[in-house]
């Protein structure tokens, strides 16, 4: 049975401070165990790898940018990282190409060990300048079907939000249900709630196609939704944030819950 399939659900974005703002959004993503990416475009008529179709999928969306093929970039950034995870699972759960586009603000790599135990998430967070970073968090013992993990903001993103801030990330791991749920906080508290929840769906074409006519639009939805959402925060006259130089390095790797190291991977 393919563990590859979708969730419908719903994004919610609720700043506290310096103005509130609220946003929730109907999307659908997809969760691919890599490893099947070869099967599922032999199996499906409407998704396709690395070419054009209604849905796609294009390695070089993620990872370095290049063609190379996904699941060897995760393997190899593990092990460059030092997590030993050999030839064990690694399920991706971003949005799709719809019509050849597609934006991710957060793709969450959720990566097993060869006993099929989740070893690590690795979030792989994209900003509007075209620049990505990777936080890699080890799971340090065995957990309930609730993960928390924190790190802290290493990588621009929003111009409205200082770099002195934390991630507290507490996640549902994909099973009937997912949740990704994010919670920002600064030296005085909460600054922003991010969610993203749904159920899963089989991934067919049937389902690809339903999915299609309710969101026709989504990928150009996202990143429109960003750029609208931000004029709004902007009329409220919250303040612009300096954009620093990324980190030199593409991963940080969090060990503790909170002491980051940075590796050239």
């Amino acid at each position: 049975m393919s563990r590859s399939c979708l969730y419908a659900g719903q994004v919610m974005h609720h700043r506290m401070k310096p103005a509130r703002h609220r946003f929730i959004y109907r999307v659908t993503s997809m969760l691919v165990d890599l490893e099947e990416l070869p099967q599922l475009e032999r199996r499906l008529k409407l998704f396709s790898r690395n070419r054009f179709n209604l849905f796609g999928f294009y390695d070089r969306d993620h990872g370095d940018g290049s063609d190379r093929p996904l699941i060897d970039q995760v393997r190899a950034t593990l092990s460059e990282q030092g997590l030993a995870l050999g030839q064990g699972r690694v399920e991706l759960l971003c949005y799709p190409r719809l019509l050849g586009y597609v934006f991710n603000p957060l793709s969450v790599f959720y990566c097993y060990d060869e006993q099929d135990r989740l070893a690590a998430i690795l979030y792989e967070v994209s900003n509007t300048f075209n620049q990505k970073h990777n936080y890699l968090i080890p799971i340090e013992a065995d957990t309930d079907s609730q993960i928390r993990q924190s790190c802290d903001k290493g990588f621009y993103v929003s111009p409205f939000i200082s770099m002195a801030t934390r991630y507290h990330f507490r996640m549902q791991p994909p099973e009937q249900r997912v949740a990704v749920c994010i919670r920002q906080t600064d030296a005085e508290g909460p600054v922003l709630h991010a969610t993203f929840t749904g159920m899963r769906q089989p991934l067919t074409d049937r389902q690809l196609i339903s999915t299609f006519l309710r969101h026709p639009l989504m990928t150009l939805k996202v990143i429109a939704g960003i750029h609208w959402e931000a004029l709004r925060i902007w009329r409220k006259k919250v303040p612009l944030q300096p954009r620093p130089t990324p980190p030199a390095a593409r991963t940080t790797l969090v060990t503790n819950q909170g002491d980051e190291q940075h590796e050239t991977v």
